[in-house]
């Protein structure tokens, strides 16, 4: 089944993109990221920057991650891929991340959300931005999300700040 990503939430002063595979069924039946209830993408979100946006409509949850100044996208622009598991992904067309990253001029960090996104994504970026994988926020990635949460915030934390690593 063909399947394309959402356009990219990022604003021109982004220090930090995460990258996803594709969006799974659930979202893209939402019309939004991490729209699946069990992904563990908007709690983990929810620590890092100290605000529930798990209570928020997802409009107002990009509004959030843009004022701490996260992007979001992913690697893959369209592919087949029936259900929604990242083995699953054949005929992939990557979106132009070289080009995005190049627009954003304060991009410090990009976050590949799972080992598919950076094996596909690795080779699009520039070498100057650091770049970081992290265990996969989807509920098929059984890690226990206390895990994935600390991973997730040990990468991200740091470039939050002013004093961000150079």
């Amino acid at each position: 089944m063909h399947k394309a990503s959402f356009s990219a939430i990022v604003q021109a002063d982004c220090r930090i993109l995460i990258l996803g595979s594709l969006p799974g069924d659930a979202s893209l039946n939402a019309g939004h990221y991490y729209a699946h209830p069990r992904n563990a993408f908007w709690p983990m979100m929810s620590q890092l920057i100290r605000t529930d946006l798990t209570a928020l409509p997802f409009d107002q949850r990009y509004e959030q991650l843009l004022a701490h100044r996260i992007g979001l996208w992913d690697v893959v622009a369209k592919a087949q891929r029936p259900g929604s598991l990242d083995t699953a992904i054949s005929a992939a067309q990557l979106n132009p991340l070289t080009d995005l990253c190049a627009e954003l001029t304060q991009l410090k960090l990009v976050v590949f959300n799972g080992k598919t996104a950076a094996k596909l994504g690795t080779s699009l970026m520039p070498g100057y931005i650091h770049q970081a994988t992290v265990p996969s926020s989807s509920p098929a990635h059984t890690l226990a999300l206390a895990e994935k949460t600390s991973q997730w915030l040990a990468q991200l934390s740091p470039y939050l700040n002013d004093d961000m690593p150079s």
